[in-house]
């Protein structure tokens, strides 16, 4: 999940990146295959990116890409550093997890700690 937290994190900081932008020269096939699989979870499956296929030597790269506004939310949920050790480590000590698991878990850290800095109650 840090890989996928990585991807949006990148998504966020470019101006509607191609695929290519996250490789460098020493990237290896295997490199673009995680890519490729991860950016297509992200786009067709999660729905928290939006890109434009593009069809390349049976397979496809995306090119445009950009945050959905559950991408945003998510992203906002494990941006904290601590938040994001927290939530991993809430997932992993259950012995497993999904994205909405995460999501819910970084929500719920993330509450606490606006109630814990403000004294309000929040009902997510």
């Amino acid at each position: 999940m840090d890989f996928v937290r990585g991807i949006l994190l990148e998504v966020e900081t470019l101006n509607k990146p191609k695929m290519a932008e996250f490789l460098d020269a020493d990237s290896t096939e295997s490199d673009l295959k995680k890519l490729g699989y991860h950016l297509a979870m992200l786009v067709e499956e999660v729905g928290y990116l939006k890109g434009m296929p593009v069809p390349l030597l049976g397979g496809k790269i995306w090119h445009d890409l950009e945050l959905t506004w559950q991408g945003h939310d998510f992203l906002d949920s494990v941006r904290d550093d601590n938040v994001w050790e927290l939530t991993k480590k809430s997932a992993e000590s259950a012995g497993g997890f999904t994205v909405e698991i995460l999501a819910a878990l970084a929500k719920g850290f993330v509450k606490q700690k606006i109630e814990k800095h403000t004294g309000i109650p929040i009902e997510i």
